[in-house]
């Protein structure tokens, strides 16, 4: 038996319970976790905005060090450390043939697997894939990469979802270009590291937008120039900061309509809107046909950053390396595992950035 975070019913609260987990199959490998990280994501599989198969074990941001490994697996061995990816590609669906592996259609398949058993006998299945709010979890050979040389194993954590999703979403996504102009709305996990790539990038004026104050000396330690207080005059204001333009480039990364709806507002005429956040299906956002020809802005969704791990993941332990990335800028709380309640709580309430389950 070892202790899981557990999801009984879409909308119930988690239970920090006891659970069965086998030893891993053909092609499965087995980990005991060193962290995970509380991402908004698990929030959104918990109250149904994004739909898995329950009860679930979730967690979906992780690193640790290999147990043991099934029949098959060669690219990693038991003492090896890992970061798991929530989202493998298949390589051989359409999207994946394109090469846009991020968009992989079977990517989610093995969250519908049965993962392990409650102590009842209830069987429960893999949240996104590695169920990684766990002392240990047994995955598909594809979901668990090597932990880059000089990354420290429990902030590597970090690098499975939110360091992936902001790094692409400035340099894949949005594209920044030295010398541009760029903001960024939430300055939770997500939105630390998209700060810390855009300051990479080489943007010039970085404004950084959330509804708490208390955020602002996170957001400029990760790059922000400016700062400012979301209210129904934050476009205004980010026109002022550019010369009345607007910026370049706006990331999104809450996923309500009426942010997408602002970080559009605040974009220069011709300005490019990149939308991270997931919302739910309640969230409609709305333009007139005059405004699109106007403006010609581009608005565009963001999947995992639209990133390959494994050419990223090298690129990224670079800037780590040589301390321009600074993976524990993003963590504002260390817990354990009973306190992953306490952090969806957190995030409800829009207070600090990411929190790190550490084993």
């Amino acid at each position: 038996m070892i202790r899981a975070a557990v999801l009984p019913a879409v909308g119930a609260p988690l239970e920090i319970t006891g659970i069965e987990l086998p030893e891993p199959g053909p092609g499965q490998v087995r980990i005991r976790l060193a962290a995970a990280g509380v991402c908004h994501s698990d929030l959104s599989l918990s109250n149904g905005t994004m739909r898995v198969p329950v009860p679930a074990v979730l967690g979906h941001e992780g690193a640790g060090t290999v147990v043991s490994v099934g029949e098959g697996v060669t690219h990693v061995a038991p003492g090896d450390g890992v970061v798991l990816n929530w989202a493998p590609s298949c390589g051989a669906c359409h999207p994946c043939s394109l090469g846009e592996v991020w968009l992989c259609v079977n990517a989610l398949n093995g969250a519908a697997n049965v993962h392990a058993r409650a102590a009842d006998g209830r069987a429960l299945h893999p949240g996104l894939n590695v169920a990684a709010f766990a002392e240990e979890t047994v995955v598909a050979a594809s979901c668990v990469l090597p932990v880059p040389e000089g990354v420290p194993l429990t902030d590597a954590a970090l690098l499975g979802c939110a360091v992936l999703t902001g790094w692409g979403a400035v340099h894949h996504a949005a594209r920044v270009r030295q010398g541009e102009t760029v903001a960024v709305f939430g300055v939770g996990g997500v939105g630390l590291a998209t700060l810390q790539a855009a300051r990479i990038a080489g943007a010039s004026t970085i404004v950084a937008v959330d509804v708490s104050p208390e955020k602002e000396e996170l957001a400029r330690a990760a790059g922000a120039t400016e700062y400012v207080v979301a209210s129904e005059t934050t476009a205004r204001e980010i026109r002022k900061l550019t010369g009345g333009h607007g910026v370049d480039v706006a990331v999104e990364c809450v996923g309500r309509a009426v942010t997408i709806r602002t970080a559009w507002e605040s974009t220069r005429r011709g300005g490019r809107t990149t939308v991270v956040g997931i919302g739910g299906k309640d969230q409609q956002v709305t333009f007139n046909a005059l405004e699109i020809f106007h403006w010609g802005r581009t608005l565009a969704g963001c999947v995992y950053g639209n990133s390959d791990p494994a050419v990223d993941l090298p690129v990224i332990a670079g800037h780590i390396r040589d301390g321009s990335f600074d993976l524990g800028a993003l963590v504002t709380e260390r817990i354990t595992l009973d306190g992953v309640p306490g952090a969806f709580d957190a995030m409800l309430a829009g207070k600090g950035g990411r929190a790190l389950v550490v084993f």
